[in-house]
């Protein structure tokens, strides 16, 4: 649709300060209007509105009294941090809900009517309840953190954050002593399973010592000396035995001799002549002599030996005698043989003493003979216990390596169940010593710096501030109502419009001329509606002023 002919757009005239100030005194009533009906509203809103009060308390961290490197504790985690885990069981759904529901308390009476359970607890714990950490300037000095409650009971308030308080005290105590004792009784079931297995490594190492006895490993030293002994013993009871051997075949010797002697003295008991007589007791004393040199042949035999220079000597000298005798004896039976007359035999007195004498030695050396050989037999019996010994200590000797194996892994695994076994016992030790110090308080622990307090007055609402934000909110209306209304308005309104839109020379100006009749009826009924809009806005900021008053 075209716009019709002769039709002019023109632009407005931009406003100055005196258009302003007919604006405002134009539209007025549309300004103040709204600024009172801002202000009457806010301010029966605001005492109307319940009284909000926020109680607070504030508990602080302190560290362990007695220094960690004494009595380490036992709680695996920091305190800050069981805080937080503290802090969600505290505001979960059952404990809050316990306290909303609580005799003494009963929150939220009127909300818990037309509303279910589960938005009051969410309001409460993310609205009204707050709980935050009072940062500190050193770092080394204990944390403190703040816990405030906002409802409209001020006494409830105080009475909320105790229980939280409380809550937070108990929590705290169960959470150490649970992890305390859960921590102990741990320990005394990990402490008695490695005792057993301990006492059965003890156990095995024992059978296995009896099962093994002098093939230990630890005992091939002892063996391999005892073996040592034992040969040095078979070595030198075969050297006894071969020098007993020798004694003996030297007394059968002797004992041969003094047979001989013997059988000599027999022949020759009787004599005819002196001559005889004299080489018999020649023979008879070489005899003796030989005897005697071979005894101590033997003797010395047995000192120094076959090899020692002085025992070569006297085989010589004996072995010379021995010839003389033999030359004598031919001598004495060639002048026997050779003797043609028959000489006249008579006792020979010196031959039967001689004859006893022999029979003596033949006596003595024969119980020598037997000494030597029960001598022999005793050793021949000892070498064969002592080689039986050689024998068992060599096969324990060449049987120690295959236990040596078994045997360490035994000793490997004592010693690493004892290991195990002090490690738990200085454990189980140290928690019951950090128990001990939970149960005296004197560990890291919660302790209440300020108790709740009961507010004086509330926080909210602050009905100054709420009745200067109506006010407002008022005013910027009127504004917004008066410019709407200016936009609208497109008549001309005073001299310098008149001349801005027609471009021609005012020349006069006649003044609006209205009933004064109407005009004072007009005014008469503007001054009713203001007069009856004050009375009521102030009786209803008077009335809510007044129950405010009364309720509390």
């Amino acid at each position: 649709m075209s716009a019709p002919q002769g039709y002019q757009t023109i632009t407005r005239r931009p406003p100055d300060i005196e258009d302003y100030i007919d604006m405002l005194r134009r539209y007025r009533s549309l300004i103040i209007g709204p600024i009172f009906a801002g202000l009457v509203i806010s301010v029966v809103v605001a005492f109307l509105w319940p009284d909000t009060y926020v109680s607070s308390a504030v508990m602080r961290i302190t560290p362990q009294q007695i220094p960690e490197k004494l009595v380490p504790s036992v709680v695996t985690s920091q305190l800050a941090e069981r805080l937080l885990q503290m802090q969600a069981d505290i505001l979960s759904r059952n404990t809050l809900s316990e306290i909303i529901q609580k005799p003494s308390l009963d929150l939220y009476k009127k909300d818990r009517a037309h509303l279910p359970m589960e938005d009051i607890i969410q309001d409460m714990r993310n609205k009204y309840i707050a709980i935050s950490p009072i940062a500190s300037a050193d770092r080394r000095l204990a944390t403190a953190f703040q816990i405030s409650f906002m409802y409209p009971d001020r006494y409830k308030a105080q009475m909320v954050v105790r229980e939280l308080v409380t809550r937070f005290m108990e929590q705290n105590v169960a959470v150490q002593k649970t992890q305390a004792t859960l921590t102990a009784s741990f320990l005394s079931d990990e402490l008695r399973s490695a005792k057993e297995k301990l006492d059965q490594a003890d156990a095995a190492i024992v059978k296995f010592k009896l099962e093994n006895q002098g093939r230990l490993p630890e005992q091939t030293q002892a063996n391999a000396q005892a073996l040592q002994t034992y040969s040095l013993q078979v070595m030198n009871i075969s050297q006894q035995i071969n020098r007993d051997q020798q004694d003996k075949m030297i007394l059968d010797n002797h004992l041969q001799a003094l047979k001989n002697e013997q059988n000599y003295a027999n022949a020759n008991l009787e004599t005819t002549g002196g001559p005889l007589v004299v080489r018999n007791e020649k023979l008879v004393n070489l005899a003796k002599q030989i005897s005697q040199m071979r005894s101590d042949l033997a003797a010395a035999q047995r000192v120094y030996g076959d090899n020692y220079p002085d025992i070569q000597s006297r085989k010589a000298a004996v072995e010379q005698l021995e010839q003389e005798q033999a030359e004598l004896e031919k001598q004495d039976l060639v002048q026997q043989s050779s003797s043609t007359q028959q000489p006249q035999r008579a006792a020979n007195p010196q031959m039967a003493k001689t004859l006893r004498d022999l029979e003596a030695d033949q006596k003595s050396t024969q119980a020598m003979i037997l000494v030597k050989e029960t001598e022999i037999e005793e050793l021949t019996k000892q070498k064969g216990e002592v080689e039986r010994q050689i024998v068992a200590y060599r096969k324990r000797i060449e049987e120690a390596p295959l236990s040596e194996q078994q045997y360490a892994t035994l000793l490997t695994q004592q010693s690493l169940y004892k290991q195990q076994y002090e490690d738990l016992e200085r454990r189980h030790s140290t928690a019951e010593t950090a128990q001990n110090l939970d149960e005296r308080k004197a560990g890291e622990n919660l302790e209440v710096l300020d108790m709740a307090n009961l507010p004086d007055k509330p926080v909210s609402p602050n009905r100054l501030e709420w009745a200067g934000t109506g006010s407002l909110v008022g005013l910027v209306c009127g504004l917004v109502l008066a410019a709407a209304k200016e936009v609208k308005n497109t008549s001309l309104k005073n001299l310098k419009d008149v001349r801005a839109y027609t471009n021609l020379p005012v020349l006069t100006s006649i003044p609006l001329l209205e009933n004064a009749l109407l005009l004072r009826r007009k005014r008469r009924l503007v001054y009713l509606a203001w007069s009856t809009a004050f009375l009521v806005g102030c009786a209803m900021m008077g009335g809510s002023m007044y129950y405010y008053m009364t309720s509390t």
